[in-house]
């Protein structure tokens, strides 16, 4: 059964970090490209950060590029999002992504809430 289960989402002031995680299972986690989406109320979802594998070459949004970097541990299959110097533009779900050719699966989200 393939799960993607996020966590590490919650609520930060403005200027403060979070770090998200997305726990794989039941697929061959290594040879899928990894990605974290995010998806604000009443705006369309955008893509975030993508990291792929072999090699690790990283993609990132305009938007948040310089404030966040994306990492994974094959040996634990997980992905990683550090965001620091959040903004209250930056509150949404994020979901990670796995792709591979034709195959995708996703998580389920976490809720980021950048708010004073």
């Amino acid at each position: 059964q393939v799960q993607l289960v996020e966590s590490g989402g919650g609520l930060v002031q403005p200027g403060g970090s979070l770090r998200l995680s997305c726990a794989a299972s039941g697929f061959t986690f290594s040879m899928y490209t990894m990605s974290w989406y995010r998806q604000a109320p009443g705006k369309e979802r955008e893509l975030v950060a993508s990291i792929s594998n072999p090699g690790g070459s990283t993609t990132y949004a305009d938007s948040m590029k310089g404030r966040i970097t994306i990492s994974r541990d094959n040996a634990k299959n997980t992905v990683y999002l550090q965001m620091n110097s959040l903004k209250p533009e930056d509150t949404a779900v994020y979901s990670c992504r796995a792709t591979l050719g034709f195959r995708q699966y996703w998580g389920q989200g976490t809720q980021v809430t950048v708010s004073s």
